[in-house]
């Protein structure tokens, strides 16, 4: 008995895997958090 590969369908799944792999670290990821001087920016606000 011979084996073969479904190449096609493989690649499908694969694809799929990855694109779940990638959905997941996008709804993880977490932007980075700056230090924000309120006051600063209330400043620059008031000379325009």
């Amino acid at each position: 008995m011979a084996v073969t590969t479904l190449k096609r369908k493989l690649r499908r799944k694969r694809q799929s895997q990855n694109t779940r792999v990638a959905r997941i670290k996008q709804l993880s990821a977490q932007p980075v958090i700056k230090n924000v001087d309120v006051e600063e920016l209330k400043k620059s606000f008031d000379k325009k």
